[in-house]
């Protein structure tokens, strides 16, 4: 155990409890960090990084360590352990965020999203070759019938004689109908792997739209601060990932942005602060969702007037479009978003409020 180096001395401290909590992993092992990484193909230098919080660690390293444990023990980790630790790695990224860093996840993302499609793409030639082939045998097998039947109807006592000469007729119709069926099959397998194909690309496209958002970002990091007097923006999400995200994707506005991860740290924002131009909110979150938020924030005078701007996986029907606006929602987005219509949408909020507080 030699090999495994301190803690960092300029850890943060979300940064530290989840080293910590990695090393405590990693020792129940028993063995050296060269002797893992070996195991895992990976760098020593790199896992050290790992466990001493100098560096933070892509999820499937920790997934791969859990797996670990779990075959060195004999023994599953317990969800109670790997929730603590997916906590402590989501308050690590919070806490460490960075363009760069939201790069890497978007693009780790978009890399996820294009292995799908190209998996679809070739599950759907072979199904459409398939497909192809089982209704060209369905043809000759339907022409092989009509000429039975036609002989039956032309000549009745001839067909009688052909149907007693070809007894395979019985398994010819069988035969069809067995072939119909897998050409049902297989035609609904190819729309749900054409329909997952087109969701990827969809979600590629969107993906790499983020990825140009969040290295606009980094561009508009070097830029002088925003004027004094500009309105805030207030995003509310319980997933760091969907905050940084959201935060790429509006850093360039040049207004200050307020990030919280629940219902009830939003409500204290809007306390602190009277300057909110708009307010985009997750609607699943737990304790406190989207909804009983937004009914709050419209219930106080103070804040009453601020437009939220709800955001869901939910998708945008009209059952929970209709339940957003009845709470005081003035649009309904569904996620992935569409990172220009966000900007494009804020903006248009933020000048409403520059010009109300000029007249």
């Amino acid at each position: 155990m030699a090999e495994l180096r301190p803690l960092g001395d300029d850890l943060n401290d979300a940064a530290r409890a989840l080293a910590q909590a990695l090393r405590e992993l990693f020792e129940g092992l028993g063995v050296s960090v060269r002797r893992y990484a070996a195991r895992r193909q990976l760098d020593p230098g790199t896992v050290s990084r790992y466990l001493n919080g100098t560096r933070l660690p892509p999820w499937h390293m920790i997934t791969d360590l859990f797996a670990d444990v779990a075959q060195h023990r004999g023994t599953a980790v317990t969800t109670e352990a790997i929730e603590l630790v997916r906590g402590l790695y989501g308050s690590a990224v919070g806490a460490g965020s960075s363009p760069k860093h939201s790069v890497e996840i978007l693009e780790r993302q978009l890399a996820d999203a294009d292995r799908v499609s190209r998996r679809s793409s070739v599950r759907g030639d072979v199904l459409g070759d398939a497909l192809l082939d089982r209704t060209q045998r369905i043809a000759d097998l339907e022409t092989r019938l009509n000429q039975l039947e036609a002989d039956r109807v032309a000549e009745q006592k001839r067909a009688d004689d052909l149907a007693a000469a070809h007894p395979d007729v019985p398994g010819l119709i069988a035969e069809r109908d067995e072939l119909q069926a897998e050409v049902e099959r297989l035609g609904a397998a190819l729309r749900e792997a054409q329909a997952q194909r087109a969701a990827a690309e969809g979600r590629c496209d969107l993906l790499e739209r983020q990825l140009d958002a969040v290295e606009q970002a980094a561009v508009a990091a070097s830029r002088p601060a925003a004027p004094q007097g500009m309105p805030k923006i207030l995003i509310v999400d319980d997933q760091p990932d969907n905050l940084l995200a959201m935060t790429a994707v509006l850093a360039t506005l040049d207004q200050e942005l307020v990030t919280v991860p629940s219902g009830r740290e939003a409500l204290k924002a809007l306390l602190a602060h009277d300057d909110f131009a708009v307010i985009i909110m997750d609607v699943q979150m737990p304790e406190m969702d989207g909804y009983e938020t937004c009914a709050h924030i419209k219930r106080r005078p103070r804040t009453r007037d601020v437009p939220i701007i709800f955001l869901t996986a939910m998708g945008v029907d009209s059952e929970h479009s209709a339940r957003g606006y009845a709470a005081g929602a003035v649009d309904y987005i569904s996620k992935p978003f569409d990172p220009w219509a966000l900007r494009a949408k804020v903006a248009v909020f933020t000048s409403i409020y520059l010009e109300r507080r000029t007249q």
